[in-house]
């Protein structure tokens, strides 16, 4: 069974954890010696991750709650509870089954309006817009499109909304929305949620739409075109049949 992100991280530092608290409990390990063992052993975890962002944040994880750990004796306990909180409300829980915050490069998208020509005033979706960085790329490629983003997070949404001014921008769940009205969706998602994707669009998007994904392909489907950006992600374009 394959645990749902962010689960496999959590259970890599209760692991971490586990490891340290053995050593010095039944072991009798130096402290410094459980530390580095426990470390080590969450670098090991890291490596199962699917992406290079979530080895960094497996490996990452059990050093940085041991430094906190370390530090509560001299700055109060809630203080720590802060940027938790801040996190939770920029990113809510629900969300991290989907992709991470991870903005869309400049000019990843250079070159899509001449692999998927659109029409003046044709309907354009970035699902999952984040801060509207791939917002900004789809009004380069195509300026006189009426562009939409849809975004779970407030705060994200607030941002998005100040910054692509050109966008209208709305707070929704991107599962939920409705993509039959769209002529292109944008995606920047995660390997694990592609095929649910293309679940999604298959069911809703009317023949001749454009589904775009950067990085991660949608399987079952053949790409009309693929490219590598500039920044060396891959452009996957499909055309809904």
């Amino acid at each position: 069974m394959v645990l749902p992100w962010p689960l496999p991280a959590l259970a890599a530092w209760a692991g971490a954890w586990g490891v340290f608290l053995a050593g010095v409990r039944a072991f009798g390990w130096p402290p410094p010696l459980a530390l580095l063992a426990a470390a080590l052993a969450g670098f090991a975890a890291s490596a199962w991750a699917a992406t290079r962002w979530r080895r960094l944040f497996v490996a990452a994880g059990f050093p940085v709650s041991a430094a906190l750990w370390g530090l509560s004796g001299t700055v109060s306990a809630w203080l720590w509870l802060a940027p938790l909180a801040a996190l939770a409300w920029l990113y809510p829980l629900r969300t991290w089954r989907d992709a991470p915050m991870f903005p869309t490069p400049p000019r990843a998208l250079c070159g899509l309006a001449d692999r998927a020509p659109l029409p003046p005033g044709a309907r354009v979706l970035d699902a999952g817009c984040g801060l509207g960085d791939a917002l900004v790329e789809l009004h380069r490629e195509y300026p006189h499109a009426h562009l939409e983003g849809i975004e779970w997070s407030r705060p994200l949404r607030w941002a998005c909304a100040l910054r692509a001014r050109f966008a209208h921008v709305r707070r929704g769940d991107l599962w939920a929305s409705d993509w039959s009205g769209h002529d292109l969706v944008y995606v920047f998602q995660r390997p694990e949620t592609m095929a649910r994707i293309g679940r999604k669009a298959r069911a809703e998007m009317k023949a001749g739409a454009w589904l775009v994904s950067l990085e991660f392909p949608v399987p079952g489907w053949t790409a009309a075109a693929t490219w590598a950006s500039p920044g060396g992600r891959t452009v996957w374009v499909y055309r809904r049949r």
